[in-house]
């Protein structure tokens, strides 16, 4: 694990935005662990955030894009922190970069439009979203790129929970990468909150969560 990962999983467990108990998902499964990036409100994760968010970036070989979309609304204040992040790593390559967020509600006044920040048309668009669960964020951000005249470049994401869907034997990150042929990265993983549990936590509860993980692990999608 690099030193950004550590420390990104490290504050958010002492924010708890990582916590560890049981708790019900949407899907109806029972997990031993919870991720809640609501709750990254405070400088320093933030700060972390988008620290790992801008490295996740600069070191992935297949990503080239020329705006970032933040889906409204937890994707808002991740995608504007981590352009500031990226201006503050590489300004002469991101200096003048912009980011850009979907409105809820289109606006028929002022500006208006279903965007506000950076244009989308022709550009090439990285999303930022936390998690990637049923789909519905990614989903409705590329009707919004589309809407827009622009083209999906690729997904970044905080968590990668390496488990299928309800309904399929492979997760929805490898659906979506089928689907629209972009690449997928995300800082952490499963795995990552695995490791840093070791240690930490009473044997019996890190057993819960690697039972978990092997009940739920996604494979590979069918060809």
């Amino acid at each position: 694990m690099k030193d950004h990962q550590a420390r990104l999983i490290q504050l958010s467990y002492e924010n708890k935005i990582l916590t560890f108990g049981d708790f019900t998902l949407k899907s109806g499964r029972k997990s031993p662990y919870f991720f809640n990036s609501g709750f990254f409100c405070a400088g320093d994760v933030l700060g972390a955030v988008a620290d790992s968010y801008a490295q996740t970036i600069i070191d992935a070989p297949d990503l080239e894009f020329d705006i970032i979309l933040g889906p409204a609304y937890k994707g808002i204040p991740l995608a504007a922190v981590t352009i500031v992040k990226l201006a503050e790593k590489d300004p002469a390559k991101y200096g003048k970069m912009e980011y850009a967020y979907n409105r809820k509600e289109k606006k028929d006044h002022g500006e208006g439009g279903n965007t506000v920040g950076g244009s989308l048309k022709g550009k090439r668009v990285l999303i930022l979203d936390d998690v990637m669960t049923a789909g519905t964020a990614i989903r409705e951000s590329m009707a919004l790129i589309n809407a827009e005249s622009g083209i999906l470049a690729g997904v970044v994401l905080i968590l990668d929970r390496q488990e299928r869907m309800v309904d399929y034997e492979h997760s929805m990150i490898a659906q979506v990468k089928r689907d629209y042929g972009v690449p997928i990265y995300s800082i952490i993983t499963l795995d990552d909150i695995v490791q840093f549990a070791k240690g930490k936590l009473p044997e019996e509860d890190i057993k819960k969560i690697e039972d978990y993980r092997e009940k739920y692990k996604a494979n590979p999608i069918a060809e």
